[in-house]
């Protein structure tokens, strides 16, 4: 009996001296740090899509659009920016997605050769009426690590990759039909129709963001910027303004421009950029 509560004694000190200890091991110096936030950006959008090349014995449309009032054609829109930290590690995801209705465009020229090379027929003076319907997926991911983090500034250099899946269609009217020559026969292109095309591009991408805080309140200045490609792409991206900083997370306001650019007859994007401003509210957890 004497020998049973002896070992029993033992056995409740060893639990008692190892209870900090495995506690004070399961801590975590580094905890993970969570924010989600939804936003609305409201971009101009100014590009050339090129619908080419063209089928033979046909003809394709070069187009041009510009929509200033982008609110005015937006039908439905979805942003939201979320982020993951360890210590200095990062996991960050941007998401948008928009469907934008009648933005204002023009034909600016007719593509009559189905080789590498273009046989273009200027049209921007024949347009009595053309509108473009884009839609499309924005996918931002990028991993980083914080070069600088301290209470009055921080830097997060960046690599990661974006995606960009874009339909677009083009309704057009010209004042007359379109003719052209090639190869000794004639081609014409009529002065109405409709075209559509997609296309999925892929970027790898770099860059840095980072904000510094302003005087001894809550107001901080917020940057980000990246750029990147693959093959025959181009893509950059920047992004700089003013937020303020609750418990809960902060409220942020930016101007934000993005940039695409392709080289090739057979590429729907010849250039297309969205540049705006964005207000959102940030979330950490």
């Amino acid at each position: 009996m004497k020998r049973a509560r002896a070992f029993f004694a033992v056995a409740l000190a060893g639990v008692g001296l190892a209870a900090p200890l495995r506690a004070s091991a399961q801590a975590d110096p580094d905890p993970w740090k969570f924010s989600i936030m939804p936003y609305l950006w409201v971009p101009s959008i100014d590009g050339k899509i090129n619908y080419g090349p063209p089928p033979t014995g046909g003809a394709t449309a070069n187009v041009e659009m510009s929509t200033s009032s982008v609110l005015d054609n937006l039908a439905f829109a979805f942003m939201i920016n979320g982020e993951a930290r360890k210590g200095r590690w990062l996991v960050a995801t941007d998401v948008i997605y928009m469907d934008l209705h009648s933005g204002d465009s023009q034909v600016t020229s007719v593509d009559f050769n189905p080789g590498p090379g273009r046989i273009n027929l200027s049209t921007s003076q024949l347009n009595t009426s053309t509108s473009t319907k884009l839609t499309g997926w924005l996918w931002t991911t990028v991993g980083g690590y914080a070069a600088i983090q301290e209470p009055r500034a921080s830097l997060d250099v960046l690599g990661g990759f974006r995606y960009l899946g874009l339909k677009t269609s083009t309704d057009w009217q010209l004042s007359t039909t379109v003719t052209g020559t090639l190869g000794g026969n004639s081609v014409t292109f009529g002065r109405e129709g409709n075209v559509e095309k997609s296309e999925d591009l892929w970027a790898g991408i770099v860059g840095a963001k980072g904000r510094v805080k302003l005087g001894d309140g809550n107001w901080f200045v917020n940057y980000y910027a990246d750029l990147g490609g693959w093959s025959s792409l181009f893509t950059w991206q920047g992004a700089a303004g003013v937020g303020y900083a609750f418990k809960w997370g902060e409220i942020i306001f930016d101007y934000r421009y993005l940039y695409y650019s392709q080289s090739g007859n057979d590429k729907l994007i010849d250039n297309l950029s969205f540049g705006g401003f964005a207000l959102g509210a940030n979330f950490r957890f």
